[in-house]
């Protein structure tokens, strides 16, 4: 028996659906390795919203997956009456969280291989659950993981870059904060964990926090007294990582130059910001530390253009196949 792969369709209001029905109307998503976690009513009726067709069938657990047809495990949060295309809207953010939730059980209870969300809005799921910080931090509490990172992938012309986050969504005051040694050389291992699946020693140059990587304490001291230690101690377990180096320059010393496989940056523009030029419609997001495997695509809802037929699919296609190739099994 063939244990599928589970998409969360995302915000209903959003792109994530929308991708979804578009590759499953080009032919893909129609094998037995692929169920879409979400809301039935609200495919039907984006199905007659974007003038396709696709065929869709509820089942009720991944293992009555079938070849041919759009697979879904209904949720049944939302009605097609409630489906309000590129608004922010309270019933899709609290129905995109409980899609992610049943999939991420249903991976921790080994019936999905790993899953794959779509985007949620947070601002709309915040009205509901004001909490709510992200997918990732939703994801790892409900799976009991006490230390997970971010990392974007993407191809480049010497191979594929992996950059990994000692801190995500929270203010950049609250991100100088968090850069100690002890989460940065846990983010270093981390990474190096992960590449390990497919690079016998990963490159890994690690950012500084401040311009300059402080400039010889110039222009601050966390570069010296928080960084520089976590890479000693990175390298005294063999790890083949370097650094604190300046922000400015080393992304083009990986994508341009090859030295690197990975880059640690300290907050979330630091690295989201170079990565989503380099591969906007390629990048792909995993959650690092999980006992499962998740990944995502690296972009919003998009509202603005949602259900109209605009939006790239590249970008699920990216997705799934990370996680079919990071997925155990």
């Amino acid at each position: 028996m063939t244990v599928p792969y589970a998409i969360t369709m995302g915000d209903a209001s959003g792109v994530g659906p929308e991708l979804v029905l578009r590759r499953a109307a080009d032919g893909a998503l129609l094998g037995d390795d692929v169920v879409v976690v979400g809301d039935a009513s609200i495919l039907r009726a984006g199905l007659e919203l974007l003038d396709v067709d696709a065929p869709l069938r509820v089942v009720d657990r991944p293992s009555h997956v079938a070849a041919g047809t759009l697979d879904v495990i209904d949720v049944g949060a939302l009605s097609a009456e409630q489906h309000r295309p590129g608004e922010l809207d309270r019933a899709a953010g609290a129905a995109a969280l409980d899609y992610v939730a049943r999939a991420t059980d249903l991976a921790l209870a080994g019936e999905v291989q790993a899953i794959v969300t779509m985007p949620m809005n947070k601002e709309a799921t915040q009205l509901s659950t004001p909490s709510f910080v992200g997918h990732t931090e939703f994801i790892a509490h409900r799976c009991g993981a006490d230390s997970v990172t971010m990392m974007l992938t993407a191809e480049h012309d010497h191979g594929t870059l992996a950059v990994t986050h000692v801190s995500t969504h929270c203010s950049l005051r609250d991100a100088i904060e968090r850069t100690r040694t002890a989460r940065v050389l846990d983010v270093i291992r981390l990474t190096h964990d992960s590449l390990r699946g497919y690079l016998d020693q990963p490159r890994i140059a690690v950012c500084g926090l401040n311009p300059h990587a402080g400039e010889h304490g110039l222009f601050g001291s966390e570069d010296a007294d928080e960084i520089a230690p976590a890479i000693a101690a990175a390298q005294a377990d063999g790890v083949d990582a370097t650094g604190p180096h300046p922000a400015d320059t080393v992304f083009f010393q990986a994508v341009h130059r090859g030295r690197y496989d990975a880059i640690v940056v300290m907050y979330h523009d630091q690295g989201h910001a170079p990565m989503k030029l380099l591969a906007f419609d390629t990048g792909v997001n995993v959650t690092l530390g999980l006992p499962i495997v998740r990944t995502s695509v690296d972009h919003g809802t998009a509202f603005d253009i949602a259900w109209k037929g605009e939006a790239f699919t590249d970008s699920l296609d990216h997705a799934l196949a990370a996680a079919r190739r990071l997925a155990p099994v």
